[in-house]
């Protein structure tokens, strides 16, 4: 049976969020950001007429459109909005993988049989934007590739169909970027020898692109000509991530406790950027060496940055530990997670921090979560090792 897979992204989210609360905004050139130092979180089609882009510094995007609306945004209403959305899929879709904040694959393979799968999606879409107010585009084809990069296509406020047959003239004359595993590096490579357009990398040998690239290349030759099989898996929302450490011996060394919690920040920040979770609640816990344990907690905007973090996590240790005696465990928990990227997040942060951890995050992504990292950390945990 031919597959029926479905991708749907609300368009421009958070703007369209912003709008839903102020009419004045709909038109208006409109970038979600913060900070004079900060970035483009995201922003609306008629900033984009003008060059503006996601991850772009604010001060670059104002030089291009001086006129654009600058807001901050609210990330704990975008979740509960995003949430809304899901509830409108599930309710009527056999099987949901919510992707991101924005963004969802439906696989309604043989749904044929009792409806016409297009005509379903597409009243489906209404029906999300009747219950929550919000735009979505969405495209339906025979794997998730080609069904995100239709969605792509269609924006805004479009719908596409690709079927089996048409799946290599619709993808042949795209750029390759259009791909979704292509980023700039990749993108600049292929360039070098000629290959732009996905029909040229279509054609190559698949052995070609393996040794041009490395394993990715098999993968990339696949998506190019269409192929995925990739499954839809069913949507389930993490509740939190966390991290314990005991000790070999218990201890009561400060510099010690404060190095190791510091590294074991960074590895659950770096988790919650690989898998696009922000958190909004830090939860920090000890046990001390007679078994009591206690636990405190606060409240903070919602991030995946290290330093944000650590900064939160340090203030909670330095108040829950008050005994001065020997700790056996320290533990760090993140919850109330919401779809998100880094960038989503950095209202307030640089332009400078932002490539840091995009640098930080390709060198774990490729040699491993430990070979880089805040030397405080690294040196917690070889004292411990020792």
């Amino acid at each position: 049976m031919e597959r029926a897979i479905v991708h749907m992204d609300l368009d421009t989210f958070f703007v369209s969020c912003e709008r839903l609360n102020n009419d004045k905004l709909k038109g208006m050139p409109v970038i979600i950001g913060g900070g004079e130092r900060g970035v483009v979180a995201s922003c609306s089609y008629e900033a984009r007429y003008f060059g503006v882009r996601s991850a772009m510094p604010i001060k670059m995007a104002l030089r291009l459109c001086p006129e654009a609306k600058v807001m901050k945004g609210d990330m704990e209403r975008y979740s509960k909005l995003s949430h809304m959305v899901t509830e409108v899929i599930e309710e009527k879709a056999p099987v949901v993988e919510k992707a991101s904040i924005d963004e969802h694959y439906l696989d309604i393979t043989g749904m044929d049989r009792f409806f016409g799968a297009y005509k379903w999606t597409e009243e489906l879409s209404k029906s999300i934007t009747h219950h929550t107010g919000l735009p979505i585009s969405f495209a339906l084809s025979v794997n998730k590739t080609v069904a995100k990069i239709g969605t792509g296509e269609a924006k805004p406020l479009g719908k596409k169909e690709i079927g089996a047959g048409m799946v290599r003239p619709f993808l042949n004359p795209l750029s390759i970027k259009k791909i979704p595993m292509v980023g700039d590096a990749t993108f600049q490579l292929l360039s070098r020898i000629g290959i732009r357009q996905i029909h040229t990398l279509a054609d190559m040998p698949m052995e070609v692109l393996q040794q041009m690239i490395g394993k990715n290349g098999i993968d990339l030759w696949k998506k190019a000509n269409g192929i995925d099989y990739t499954p839809v898996e069913p949507y389930t929302e993490r509740k939190s991530i966390s991290t314990e450490h005991t000790f070999g011996q218990d201890t009561i060394d400060l510099a010690k406790l404060r190095s190791i919690i510091g590294g074991m920040v960074e590895k659950l920040a770096y988790q919650l950027r690989s898998e696009q979770w922000l958190t909004s609640t830090v939860v920090v816990k000890i046990r001390y060496a007679n078994f009591d344990t206690e636990t405190k907690q606060c409240r903070i905007p919602y991030t995946s940055a290290d330093h944000t973090l650590s900064r939160c996590v340090m203030e909670l240790f330095d108040k829950l530990y008050n005994r001065r005696m020997r700790i056996r465990l320290i533990g760090v928990r993140l919850t109330n997670l919401v779809r998100g990227s880094l960038q989503i997040d950095i209202f307030e942060d640089t332009q400078e921090m932002v490539a840091l951890y995009q640098a930080m995050d390709r060198i774990k992504n490729r040699f491993g979560v430990d070979k880089v990292g805040r030397a405080s950390g690294f040196k917690g945990l070889r004292r411990e090792e020792v």
